[in-house]
């Protein structure tokens, strides 16, 4: 449907006014269009068109009624709101009028007013008269007060005593307060002079009450009436302070007292003067731990005083249990530190490490269960702190490492007179030699580690850390002291005349500190020898080792003198008597643990070997012939197959023998075609890699039929196979020097052969 000309005329003011209205009104028309087309979609539902008619009248006939209902008390309550703005209006307009009314009226009276003040003034006056005749017993019998007061302090009648004083007092105060507010400063100083007798009472009830307060831990035992006395005296003058700090308009002399903090001083001073500045007659040792103990003991007995007693008798406001904890923390903190600067042995540095770190905080202490929950130090901070802690355990672990050395020393040169005794070393149950050695260091340094753990984990990590130094630099002077007495061995071998014994005891000896180094670590999970001491350890058991096999080469160097030799060729007992000096050190070696007594064995068999070789290449004999080459032959397969089954008995595996080499040499000179010696010699040098050309020029210098032609391809062939000394390769040849073969003399030029 469209609308008329008219209506649109009629809506356009409207629609421009109201364009809310007009969108509202689209929206509204646009939703009835398409309820409509969706509910009369099909020609039967025509039929029903009534019904909805009529439904929708009913709805818009509710809907305006509900609306008029709501515009009719909108506009009542405004009608009731408009009534009640034009009642205010008259009301503030006759407020005005009775304002201005009252103000012309004043004006008015303002010349009677001026009248007035004179009267005000001699008012004033009168009552400051009045004032001053009502006080003037007080003030001539002020004189008589100071007396009765002085007599009730003499007396110790401290709380009577007190309320004179504070009228005298008040009686000065309000007496300087109004001269202060009328401007008479000039008469202040004949109020002060009349008075001045109070501040000679105030001192003295001041140092009463400062005695009594110095000795409150005894009062509130013996007598708590005196201290509870003082408290009151000091809580009276502390409100009399506040009050006049809070008016602000005069402070009489003397104000504020502050008694309570003077309170706290004093009581501060009392514990700190009692029990941290008495002299200390000996600050070491066993000194040092009795006046800890007391200490102890003392602070305890005086903190429970306290916290029974004590708290009862002052305001809780005091916190007087906190105060007095905190001044003993704090004083202790202070006394530590002064002892600390005086030189203490390690025992007095040990006392108060403990004491500070553990015994301070244990129950003991201030976690006795009578101070338990009241008292609390975790929050003061630690009475050493871990500067002062460090700065101290490193003053402790030089102290002990002085000590250390003093008894490794002591116990070195014991050791040391022993190795000359006429009698062998001591046995362990399996026979093996042994001394105390082992046990007194291993000892001595793990209960100086095992002491540092009652500490700090830090501390036990030093004193092991030191420990690990001393014993790597004892060691060292261990390996010192056995050269000086192989020297004097070198000169007397009589002298000591248990000498291998002594040597071999040594190496238990090390054996015994090796396996026990790993046992003074404080971590079981890290047993890690340091490379250093082990390095110390392993230079011990070379030199003591070296020493023996320096024995074994003096007993061998006799015999050896005679290889090789035509006697020796033609079958004679020499190696025999070889086989008999060997035995007899190896008896003696087997009184060594193992792996050092196999180790022993290697090494002697090692010293024979190469001795045998040096003997064989530095003293050549040159075969003349070929039966006498395999005599040679003979005569070597003999020697080293009677020495590799005397070490084989002995214990020592063919793979672990040096003897190998002889064989392998004996081959060499048994050759039958010395063309073929270059093949050899390649797989000997192959097999031994330290060989030299003197070595192999030697060798064939010994075959006696080797021509210079196959020398020459022979050497060229080791120059064309150069070896490197493999990992673990035990050397024999290269510690045996031959001499340099003479070269002959050449006039013509050209290469000599």
């Amino acid at each position: 449907m469209g609308m008329s000309a008219e209506d649109e005329r009629a809506a356009s003011p409207r629609d421009e006014e109201w364009p809310e209205a007009e969108k509202a009104e689209k929206l509204a028309r646009g939703a009835a269009l398409k309820w409509a087309s969706g509910v009369f979609y099909r020609p039967e539902k025509l039929e029903g068109l009534g019904h909805y008619r009529r439904r929708e009248t009913q709805r818009n006939s509710s809907i305006q009624s509900r609306l008029k209902s709501t515009v009719q008390s909108y506009l009542e309550g405004v009608s009731a709101g408009l009534e009640q703005l034009r009642s205010a209006a008259q009301e503030v307009q006759s407020v005005c009028q009775d304002l201005g009314a009252a103000r012309w009226a004043l004006l008015d009276s303002a010349d009677h007013f001026q009248g007035l003040q004179q009267m005000r003034e001699l008012m004033e006056e009168h009552v400051q008269l009045a004032s001053v005749v009502q006080v003037l017993p007080q003030i001539f019998s002020v004189h008589e007060v100071f007396s009765h007061i002085l007599q009730l302090l003499h007396g110790q009648h401290l709380l009577e005593a007190h309320v004179e004083l504070m009228m005298v007092e008040q009686l000065r105060d309000d007496i300087l307060s109004q001269l202060h507010l009328r401007g008479l400063s000039s008469a202040q100083a004949t109020v002060l002079s009349y008075f001045s007798g109070l501040q000679e009472l105030n001192e003295s009830l001041a140092k009463q009450l400062w005695d009594i307060v110095g000795s409150s831990l005894r009062l509130v035992r013996e007598d708590p009436v005196l201290f509870v006395t003082a408290v009151r005296i000091i809580e009276r003058e502390e409100k009399i302070d506040d009050t006049l700090l809070l008016e602000a308009t005069f402070l009489p002399p003397g104000r504020p007292k502050g008694w309570r903090q003077k309170f706290y001083q004093v009581l501060q001073d009392t514990i700190t003067g009692t029990r941290f500045h008495a002299p200390r007659t000996d600050a070491e040792g066993p000194g040092l731990a009795r006046h800890l103990a007391a200490l102890q003991k003392d602070i305890v007995s005086e903190l429970c005083v306290v916290k029974d007693l004590m708290v009862q008798c002052v305001p809780a406001h005091y916190n007087i249990l906190s105060v007095c904890t905190a001044t003993y923390h704090q004083a202790l903190t202070s006394h530590l530190q002064e002892i600390l600067r005086e030189d203490l042995d390690k025992q007095g540095l040990f006392l108060l490490l403990e004491w500070a770190l553990r015994v301070y905080h244990s129950p003991e202490m201030m976690g006795h269960p009578d101070l338990l929950p009241e008292v609390d130090v975790s929050a003061l901070g630690p009475l050493m702190s871990s500067e002062l802690v460090d700065q101290t355990e490193r003053r402790y672990v030089m102290k002990v490492k002085g000590s250390v050395f003093e008894w490794m020393q002591r116990t070195l040169e014991v050791e040391y007179k022993e190795w000359f005794r006429e009698e062998e070393p001591e046995t362990d149950h399996q026979g093996f030699f042994q001394s105390a050695l082992p046990a007194i260091v291993m000892q001595m340094l793990n209960e100086n580690i095992q002491v540092a753990s009652l500490i700090t984990d830090s501390l036990q990590q030093k004193i092991y850390n030191m420990a690990l130094e001393e014993l790597e630099a004892f060691l060292g002077r261990l390996r010192e002291a056995l050269v000086q007495c192989g020297k004097e061995h070198q000169q007397d071998r009589a002298a000591p005349k248990y000498y291998i014994s002594y040597l071999l005891a040594v190496l238990n000896n090390n054996l015994a500190l090796s396996n026990s180094v790993s046992s003074l670590h404080p971590d079981t999970a890290c047993r890690e020898v340091p490379t250093s001491l082990q390095a110390a350890l392993d230079r011990m058991q070379k030199k003591a080792t070296q020493l023996l096999l320096e024995e074994l080469l003096l007993d061998l160097q006799p015999l050896c003198l005679q290889l090789p030799s035509r006697k020796w060729l033609s079958g004679s007992q020499l190696v025999g008597s070889m086989c008999e000096v060997i035995d007899k050190y190896a008896k003696d070696f087997s009184r060594v643990r193992k792996p050092v007594c196999t180790l022993l064995l290697a090494e002697s068999e090692l010293l024979v070997a190469s001795q045998y070789l040096r003997a064989l290449l530095q003293r050549k004999m040159v075969c003349k012939s070929r039966e006498e080459r395999g005599q040679l032959c003979h005569r070597l397969l003999q020697d080293a197959t009677q020495l590799r089954e005397l070490f084989c008995g002995l214990g020592l595996d063919r793979s672990q023998q040096s003897l190998e080499a002889v064989f392998a040499l004996r081959e060499l000179i048994c050759l039958k075609d010395p063309a073929l010696l270059s093949l050899e010699v390649v797989g000997f040098i192959t097999k031994y890699p330290d060989v030299s050309d003197e070595h192999i020029s030697t060798l064939l210098d010994i075959r006696g039929d080797v021509s210079k032609e196959v020398r020459h391809v022979v050497l060229e062939m080791m120059a064309q196979h150069p070896q490197v000394l493999p990992e673990g390769y035990r050397p024999i040849f290269s510690t045996i020097l031959v001499p340099v073969p003479e070269l002959p003399f050449c006039l013509r030029k050209g290469k000599c052969a």
